[in-house]
């Protein structure tokens, strides 16, 4: 299917307004059942970018395995912050998104001025000057970037995960559900690498007494906020 090419006007409207650096960050792995959700964070200048750059979700896997390495010469610098499955489950899912956001951005060998971040709510908050762009992924070039690059490394950390785990079918799946991952779940319980707090849990009543509370009250607060 045709799409857009991603384009640097996002970032050129933030330099406008002052911003010399410009980080574009991306989420992966939001709505996985097990392992971590990770965050890229990629900045690129305003260079044209590698031919075929879009969203990581509309590349085949072996294009988006392709790009990854060219990216990740191509771009000025671009770091990986990730949450384990347990801070999941300790933090709620907007708290752990802004911690593996802050982990990969403090990782960049630069503070960026500002970051675009895709989709509709900020879930990195201050002291971080955040611009959300729905989409952002297809539309802004250094969100893109972060796209690619923090999928590939985490279908890569879920294949590695599924070594231990092979029933799972990881390597496939990367922790979605899936029929060989559900299949899994009600024959072998969940691993140390699940969310229990998800409520996949209770549809298994052999593991449902694992079952974790979501939230804790700091991430309630954050809700009730409208985070």
């Amino acid at each position: 299917m045709p799409y857009e090419p991603p384009t640097h006007s996002v970032e050129r409207s933030l330099r406008r307004a002052g911003a010399q650096l410009v980080a574009g960050l991306d989420e992966v792995g939001r709505g996985a059942w097990a392992g971590p959700v990770t965050v890229g964070a990629a900045v690129t200048g305003l260079r044209r970018p590698p031919e075929g750059l879009t969203d990581s979700k509309l590349l085949t896997e072996k294009r988006r395995t392709e790009l990854a390495p060219v990216l990740a010469d191509w771009v000025t610098a671009y770091a990986l912050g990730h949450a384990s499955a347990q801070e999941c489950d300790e933090l709620g899912m907007t708290a752990a998104l802004r911690l593996a956001a802050v982990r990969a951005l403090e990782a960049l060998p630069v503070r960026p001025d500002a970051v675009i971040l895709d989709g509709k709510h900020d879930y990195l908050g201050g002291p971080w000057r955040v611009r959300t762009v729905i989409k952002g992924d297809q539309s802004c070039v250094c969100v893109s970037a972060a796209s690619v690059l923090a999928k590939v490394k985490r279908d890569a950390m879920m294949a590695e995960i599924g070594l231990d785990h092979p029933e799972f079918g990881f390597a496939d799946n990367a922790g979605y559900p899936s029929p060989v991952h559900r299949a899994a779940l009600d024959e072998y319980g969940p691993t140390g690498q699940h969310r229990l707090s998800w409520a996949y849990l209770d549809a298994l009543p052999r593991w449902s007494h694992l079952k974790r509370s979501r939230f804790t009250e700091a991430a309630d607060e954050q809700l009730s906020l409208g985070f």
